[in-house]
């Protein structure tokens, strides 16, 4: 499977987003986990392979089975809602 540059590009981006689960790269481009780690170790450097290696290794988030939470966005309870660019008071 030949990827453009900006999927490539868009994969990597996924990849290090820690709230961004494998499943939806492999929804989106048909890639599985261990074809996501093959292309970060061929796109970026070693000492950034190393980086991302150890940040995603063991991260629920990364993984949707492991995930606390089943559907939306995650928010904190404590997070304040702004809008029309006030902020909400609670």
């Amino acid at each position: 499977m030949s990827l453009e540059l900006k999927d490539i590009d868009r994969i990597i981006e996924m990849a290090w987003e820690d709230r961004t689960p494998f499943d939806a790269i492999t929804f989106q481009f048909n890639l599985k986990e261990q074809e996501v780690i093959n292309l970060m170790r061929r796109e970026l450097k070693p000492s950034s392979f190393r980086l991302w290696r150890a940040r995603v290794q063991g991260r629920a988030t990364k993984h949707s089975k492991k995930r606390t939470f089943d559907k939306g966005r995650f928010k904190c309870s404590r997070q304040r809602t702004i809008t029309n660019n006030s902020i909400s008071k609670r």
